[in-house]
C-alpha cells in the first residue's frame, strides 16, 4: 500500500497563512548585523529607528520579511544620500 499524499486542506497550512518558519529574536539581529550587543536592538526599538518588532508575551520578535524590507530601505537611503 502506498503512503497517502498530504491533503490540500491541511489545517496547519491554513493557520500558517504564509507566516515564516521562525521569527527572529533580538539576538538574531545582533548576529545578523554584527552589532555590539542586544542593547543596540532595544535602543533602535525605543527610538523607532530599527526594523519593526512585536511582542509575544514578554518576548520581542521580528518578522524576517520586515527586517529584509527595513534593510533594503536603509541601503536605498544610503545610496540616495551618496548620490
Amino acid at each position: 500500500m502506498s503512503p497517502t499524499p498530504p491533503q490540500q486542506n491541511d489545517p496547519r497550512a491554513t493557520l500558517r497563512a504564509g507566516l515564516p518558519d521562525r521569527y527572529l529574536t533580538p539576538e538574531d539581529l545582533v548576529e545578523l548585523f554584527d552589532l555590539p550587543s542586544v542593547e543596540t536592538v532595544y535602543a533602535w526599538r525605543k527610538k523607532r529607528t530599527g526594523p519593526p518588532g512585536f511582542r509575544v508575551g514578554k518576548h520581542l520578535r521580528y518578522d524576517p520579511e520586515a527586517v529584509h524590507r527595513w534593510t533594503t530601505d536603509r541601503m536605498r537611503a544610503d545610496t540616495d544620500d551618496a548620490a
